[in-house]
């Protein structure tokens, strides 16, 4: 059985390759967007782990030595931490060397 097709008016072709090129960028648009936030929240989780590496070696030096470290500087040598600078600011106060250090990590 034979149909015969009735071709598209130009008008017609345009909407639908706008229609097309729209969702295009839409999706790509979403697809960058998305990335961003993944990107977003692994920097968050890099910073919380971070913190915690260096929470967990200062309460290892309190369990080997008998007090926690007056700086990081001891943490590193002694310890195995190692901190990437390029990326973090580490904020380390202790404040008594029976007392557990206040530690916050920021991201440059």
């Amino acid at each position: 059985m034979y149909h015969d097709r009735t071709s598209l008016s130009p008008g017609r072709l345009v909407r639908r390759a706008l229609l097309v090129l729209v969702l295009a960028a839409a999706l790509v648009l979403g697809c960058a967007w998305g990335a961003g936030r993944v990107g977003a929240d692994l920097d968050g989780q890099g910073a919380a782990a971070l913190k915690n590496a260096v929470v967990r070696s200062a309460v290892q030096c309190y369990a080997v030595e008998g007090y926690y470290p007056e700086n990081l500087d001891h943490l590193t040598d002694h310890y195995g931490l190692q901190i990437n600078h390029d990326r973090y600011i580490v904020v380390y106060e202790a404040f008594a060397s029976n007392l557990p250090p206040q530690v916050t990590v920021l991201q440059k």
